[in-house]
């Protein structure tokens, strides 16, 4: 066995990380691929910068978030480490592996030197959307560079050059957080930037997140403050070992920039004609520059990122343009997006071509109702350059297919235009596919969704004049999202992100959205915060959820203070009744029986809904105490739970399998949730199948039921009726939104209505993940990959065919290696692929067999299967080879 890919925490690029003390994880792989070859033990070897060498034997079969086992790193400190792995059986070890490299970041207060400084030429006053502003210094380097660290971060968005060139690929830098609580900073090699003698530097500096205009309602700006800056350290350490250090300070200048107005949701508006070739390398002169302003900043707020940066992930060309009018053009770049458009034009100077975006057309032009006070447009000036002009927006963002652009000097080429995508950088971990081609665009949806709005934070939509991180959408969502990409490090931070504003309620209530930021509601809310049911529960379930997915006890531990607090704010609430009555809730938000101008007044009793999610994470929360060792709360919390199960029967069980409200989401959670007898549980799905079948296999739930109800419909035996549902193609259902050539998932199930009309609704949006949460059954389900126990230590195989199709396969990159589940359907036997990782062993279970174990290694299963795909009273054994 040997190691092939080592990782620290949950870093995949672990330069100038925050944690002192990193946990390892490393894939293995044997020379005996369908051998099953497992560890007993294995050496990790730890070099530090000056060739030292420590190694330590760790004995047992764990590859996944090792404890360090060395002294703690230091600030800017540097090892590199190796891993060799002993097999059962084995006298020798394998070989080792290649040195990993990490290095810490700035990890005190006390060693950040420098000053923030921000324009002194910036007016706070100034109507939005503000300009970008210019800043720059200019220093010496004595000696050859041998080694150089850029640390940087700011209080709005910045993008920062070393003589002329980007010093990484990051946008939108440093990101959003709860800025009075923790401010990210980013670290940069720059050591290949720096050249023996004169240098400079400098950054682009504009609003984004920090002073920016945010949420609904025409939004609110200067949320966090009136000033940007910019905090900026480079330390360099010469060839003889010596070091200099080099910092923002009073002495920098400043100037605005060619970008005259930017902000996240109006666009950016920028004149060539004002750039400055060369302002940030050596010699270019300042004397028509400002100075620059000291800006406070704590420096204890400051903390390493825990996950990947936001970059340019991908570039799509346009499908089709279409002349409009001279000079003006509408472009279908075929896939709904986030990001932005580059263009390559060439004019006159002083002409400037705008760029307007919406998601979809209607009457033939583009459909911007629907991003309300967004205006979602950028203005380029050209300079008149002969050769032509390649630009970009920096500081902003766009959710689009279409584009209109107009001013456009002659005829547009599809070759002049580029969709740039954008989002949190996050490593691909999951695929699915099947035979049904609707199926694969569904699927490729969620993907898309999820992309677009896993930028920096887990937002609601990418598009309009929102973009908030609602807990009640990543709730419910986060099972599918921790398949797709490994976004451990990003929901880490955003549940960080989600204490802090906690912690800041009077009441100690979980927010609606984290960053929690004021916002004008767009329907009346009660003057004071209160709990709300399927939101704040992502304080319990998110990390529970990236607990089961991911293995990390240290996020339950983490986070436990914080679950308990949501659970007991909702028992003091409630009272000692366990009854949640607060009328004022979202319940199952967008039913489709809720009426277009109340998401809220859905079929199923709000009392339902918050009853059964208090049980649920109060279940939760006592598992994760049992696992913690917190022996007294396990048991309070489980009788909690049990309580609260026996009023949600008594309160809602009008006779057995029978629930108050008989709607989808009222069975689905009931189900899912384990809140009826079992004697009941039968009689609830056949009512529940019932339901689906009575509306004509048309989807009944709304953001809460709708991740549930095929698996409650699939634990009580009724997956052909699940797959029914998945596959109907009526409104309203997960096809219909396909076949209107939906290449994202909508808020709405009838976002679109079937005349091709916009839902003539206030709040409509064609980019929402919430409703792709169905990604998970497909994954579990339909392709039977699922994770029996956290981390995927051992696999669940349990995949049941059904709906007409054929074959099904999905792939998951599991913290112990790659797992696959391939099965295909031919004249009535089933015959299933698996690939078990080293570490982690699979539980098969297929239809009308007795399950059985397997170890690491590919295998093959085959069993004979009803026409139907219908579980036997029979069992046969699995035939395995």
């Amino acid at each position: 066995m040997y190691v092939t890919d080592l990782r620290f925490e949950h870093h995949r690029e672990p330069l100038g990380i925050g944690e002192d003390s990193p946990r390892l994880t490393w894939t293995a792989r044997t020379e005996h691929p369908e051998g099953a070859e497992r560890q007993h033990a294995c050496q990790i070897e730890i070099r530090d910068a000056a060739g030292r060498v420590e190694t330590h034997r760790v004995d047992g079969s764990e590859s996944v978030l090792v404890p360090w086992p060395a002294a703690p790193l230091r600030s800017r400190e540097r090892r590199e480490v190796r891993v060799r792995l002993h097999a059962e059986g084995s006298r020798e070890p394998g070989p080792w592996s290649d040195f990993f490299p990490v290095e810490a970041g700035l990890l005190h207060p006390g060693d950040w030197t420098g000053t923030a400084i921000g324009p002194d030429c910036d007016d706070p006053a100034a109507a939005d959307p503000r300009p970008a502003y210019l800043l720059r210094d200019a220093f010496h380097l004595a000696r050859p560079v041998a080694v150089a660290r850029l640390y940087v971060t700011a209080l709005g968005v910045c993008d920062m050059e070393v003589n002329g060139r980007p010093v990484g690929r990051d946008v939108l830098t440093p990101g959003w957080t709860s800025y009075q609580d923790r401010l990210r900073y980013r670290t940069y090699d720059v050591t290949d930037l720096l050249h023996e003698g004169d240098n400079a530097w400098g950054a682009q500096l504009a609003d984004g997140w920090y002073r920016g205009r945010l949420g609904f309602n025409g939004g609110i700006r200067d949320i966090y403050g009136e000033r940007t800056a910019l905090l900026a350290q480079l330390e360099v350490t010469y060839g003889d070992g010596t070091t200099d250090t080099f910092t923002t300070h009073p002495g920098w200048r400043s100037t605005p920039g060619p970008v005259l107005a930017t902000g996240l949701l109006e666009g950016e508006t920028h004149d060539a004609r004002r750039e400055r070739t060369g302002w940030s390398r050596s010699g270019h002169g300042t004397a028509d520059w400002s100075g620059v302003i000291p800006v406070a900043l704590d420096t204890a707020l400051l903390r390493a990122p825990d996950g990947p940066p936001v970059r340019r992930t991908q570039e799509i060309a346009p499908a089709a343009v279409r002349t409009v009018a001279e000079g003006r053009f509408l472009v279908d770049f075929g896939q709904n997006l986030v990001g932005r458009l580059r263009i390559r034009v060439r004019g006159r100077a002083g002409r400037t071509v705008t760029l307007r975006h919406a998601e979809v057309l209607e009457d033939g032009g583009l459909c911007t109702r629907p991003l309300r006070g967004a205006a979602a447009t950028d203005h380029y000036t050209l300079r008149g350059d002969p050769d032509g002009e390649e630009w970009e927006p920096r500081f902003t963002l766009h959710g689009f297919r279409y584009a209109e652009i107009s001013g456009w000097p002659g005829v547009l080429a599809p070759e002049d235009l580029t969709a740039v995508v954008l989002h949190t950088d996050m490593r691909r971990t999951g695929h699915f596919s099947c035979s049904d081609p609707a199926l694969d665009r569904l699927h490729e949806n969620v993907v898309w969704s999820m992309r677009g709005n896993f930028v920096d934070i887990p937002t609601d939509c990418p598009q309009r004049d929102e973009r908030l991180g609602w807990t009640g959408d990543v709730q419910v969502f986060a099972p599918t999202a921790a398949f797709l990409y490994d976004c451990a490090g990003l929901l880490a931070s955003w549940l960080r992100d989600l204490i802090a504003d906690t912690d800041r309620d009077p009441g100690g209530v979980t927010p609606l959205w984290s960053p929690q930021i004021p916002a004008i509601f767009p329907f009346e809310v009660p003057a004071t915060n209160r709990p709300m049911a399927g939101w704040g529960d992502a304080a319990v379930i998110v990390p529970w959820t990236l607990y089961q997915r991911y293995g990390d006890l240290e996020i339950l531990r983490r986070q436990y203070p914080d679950m308990r607090r949501w659970v007991d704010v909702v028992d003091q609430a409630v009272g000692p009744g366990h009854l949640w009555t607060d009328e004022f809730q979202f319940g199952d938000w967008l039913d489709p029986t809720a009426p277009p101008d109340d998401p809220t007044r859905g079929s199923t009793p709000k009392a339902l809904v918050g009853t059964a999610y208090f049980a649920h994470s109060t279940t939760l929360l006592a598992a994760t105490a049992a696992l913690l060792g917190h022996t007294d709360d396990h048991t309070r919390y489980t009788r909690l739970a049990d309580a609260i199960r026996a009023v949600f029967h008594h309160a809602f069980v009008e006779e057995p399998g029978r629930l108050a409200g008989d709607s989808q989401t009222a069975y689905a959670l009931a189900l899912v949730f384990d809140l009826l007898p079992r004697e009941h549980r039968g009689a609830a799905g056949d009512r529940l199948a019932e339901l689906v079948a009575e509306g004509g296999h048309r989807i009944g739930t709304g953001f809460l039921g709708t991740p549930l109800v095929c698996d409650a419909l699939t634990a009580t035996g009724h997956v052909d009726t699940a797959y029914r549902l998945l596959t109907q193609r009526s409104c309203p259902s997960w096809l219909h939104q396909v076949d209107m050539g939906a290449t994202t998932v909508w808020e709405r199930w009838d976002s679109m209505l079937p005349d091709g009309r916009v839902n003539p609704g206030e709040m409509t949006s064609f980019n929402h993940y919430a409703f792709g949460a169905v990604a998970d059954w497909l994954h579990r389900t339909v392709a039977g990959l699922a994770p029996a126990a956290p981390g995927y230590r051992r696999l669940l195989v349990r995949p049941r065919p059904g709906g007409g199709l054929t074959w099904a396969r999905a792939a998951h990159e599991t913290p112990y290696g790659r797992a696959e589940v391939a099965w295909h359907l031919d004249h009535g036997v089933l015959t299933v692929e698996v690939t078990v990782p080293p570490g982690a062993e699979a539980l098969i279970d297929l239809p009308g067999t007795t399950p059985t174990t397997v170890g690491p290694g590919h295998h093959t299963f085959s069993a004979p299967v009803p026409s139907t795909i219908a579980p036997g009273p029979e069992k046969t054994r699995l035939g395995v080879r």
